[in-house]
């Protein structure tokens, strides 16, 4: 997998363009075929994370999945990453801040609650970091995400398949579908959204920094107090 990548040079906005009228399995496949391995699929296992973790698994059934756990997932998460994991026999990989939550209060604080610039310091530390070195580690060359762009104004250029600063490729299999899309996924093949979606909960990471839907907001403003919708790993 991955050797035409090697071989010749990739017009990525080209490609990306033919892969705009292609399934999520199709570019996937494509994927496969012309980019650079290590191939991974990072998940944060939240409100509709099985949908990917569900099709990408069937189609490279060891590919390894990256989670980054900050520490201060919610409960809930920390159960439906078993539940996934045991149900679709998932090859997790589970990437860790070097400051445990208690050790990263004691130095600087509750991050979250210090504006625009602990949220970033905190995402850095805490997210952007641990998965870096996982994607040293693991030399990864091409990297799957769930991203779609329905889910935030942040979101809404993004191409089927781009390529990094750092060299590595990003592939959206999901890109284009809407929320009609993923329900009719998770209906067809009996797969659960994540349990905080009965508490009216439209987007979930760390439990400090997520809260459910209200009446009035959008579903950007579920997140990061409504500051920011990224927390640094798709930017």
């Amino acid at each position: 997998m991955g050797s035409a990548a090697l071989q010749q040079e990739i017009d990525i906005d080209h490609a990306s363009a033919l892969l705009e009228s292609q399934s999520a399995q199709a570019r996937i496949e494509w994927a496969l075929e012309n980019l650079p391995g290590t191939f991974v699929l990072s998940s944060s296992f939240g409100i509709q994370s099985a949908v990917l973790l569900h099709l990408a698994t069937r189609i490279v059934p060891d590919l390894p999945v990256l989670l980054v756990d900050t520490g201060y997932l919610f409960p809930e998460t920390y159960r439906f990453v078993d539940e996934l994991t045991e149900r679709l026999n998932l090859n997790l990989k589970v990437a860790r801040p070097v400051l445990s939550p208690g050790h990263l209060e004691m130095r600087h604080g509750k991050l979250w609650e210090q504006g625009q610039e602990g949220l970033t310091r905190y995402n850095r530390l805490m997210k952007v970091e641990p998965m870096e070195r996982m994607l040293n580690e693991l030399r990864v060359g091409t990297w799957f995400a769930g991203l779609r762009r329905q889910q935030s104004s942040t979101r809404e250029q993004r191409p089927v398949v781009e390529q990094r600063g750092d060299g590595r490729y990003k592939v959206y299999p999901l890109i284009d579908w809407h929320s009609r899309d993923v329900h009719r996924y998770l209906t067809e093949h009996d797969l659960p959204y994540h349990p905080l979606w009965e508490q009216g909960y439209t987007s979930v990471g760390d439990w400090h920094t997520s809260q459910p839907l209200q009446p009035g907001m959008t579903e950007e403003e579920t997140r990061f107090f409504g500051m920011q919708r990224e927390c640094g790993l798709h930017l």
